[in-house]
């Protein structure tokens, strides 16, 4: 897997390394590139939107790995409304739509679902953070679809399968097997809170080995896929983002 689209830094609050440090990490795990995403500022302890809004003072290429600027959104109501604004929103390479206890309680398996599907309407949102959370109970094949119609990645999350959501893995199987069928592609990320966590993918990778997941539909393989994914999302510094990458093949 050449990257890592979830990762945060000790601007999240509770997280325990720096960009530099989760950098350097990734280099030597061979990533070519990672995603900063720090927790939206409705997180309890999470940054302000001025950390959001400032990355763009982040290089491009910072240890030798390309670095995209980005943000797990908290997902704070079932109308599926975000703790980040439009105008902030349109500056990022990169947005990730989650569902946390601490910013919103878990509702039924129709508000849940009906939280994931009007986020997804958000022309913002490229990703489906760990939707496989078990504490919040969904419409598996209505979430699933959603994303494949508004080209949405559904996030398989390393962290998950952890310490953070106990019960997540047999629900995130059936969310693969889902996926599969219906040909809507799926990002892994580790969801790093500390750099040794970087670019760790191995508990995922026994998860989907248990599912009929195909390797065409996991788009950490495939880096031209990414920009061009990114391109198709008509994200404002596409043309920032193509010349670094130029850099880094």
């Amino acid at each position: 897997m050449l990257f890592d689209l979830h990762c945060h830094t000790i601007a999240s609050g509770h997280a325990f390394s720096t960009l530099k440090e989760l950098c350097i990490e990734a280099k030597k795990k061979g990533l070519k590139l990672i995603a900063q995403t720090d927790h939206g500022p409705n997180m309890p302890g999470g940054p302000h939107i001025y950390h959001i809004n400032n990355q763009r003072i982040i290089p491009r290429i910072l240890e030798g790995v390309m670095v995209l600027r980005g943000v797990e959104a908290n997902i704070i109501d079932f109308k599926g409304r975000l703790d980040i604004d439009e105008g902030s929103l349109k500056e990022l390479d990169l947005v990730i739509a989650s569902l946390h206890p601490p910013c919103l309680r878990p509702g039924n398996k129709i508000e849940n679902t009906k939280a994931l599907l009007r986020a997804m309407d958000n022309p913002y949102v490229d990703i489906i953070g760990h939707p496989g959370n078990p504490q919040f109970e969904i419409d598996i094949d209505a979430v699933v679809k959603k994303a494949k119609e508004k080209n949405i990645l559904l996030e398989i999350n390393n962290s998950s399968f952890g310490k953070s959501r106990p019960g997540s893995k047999e629900l995130c199987k059936k969310i693969i097997n889902k996926a599969n069928e219906n040909k809507t592609k799926m990002v892994v990320g580790t969801d790093s809170h500390i750099y040794t966590q970087i670019g760790d993918f191995s508990l995922a990778k026994e998860v989907i080995k248990n599912t009929n997941l195909t390797d065409d539909l996991i788009v950490n393989y495939d880096l031209n896929w990414l920009i061009e994914f990114l391109e198709s999302k008509n994200k404002k510094y596409i043309g920032e983002i193509k010349e670094a990458y130029s850099k880094i093949k």
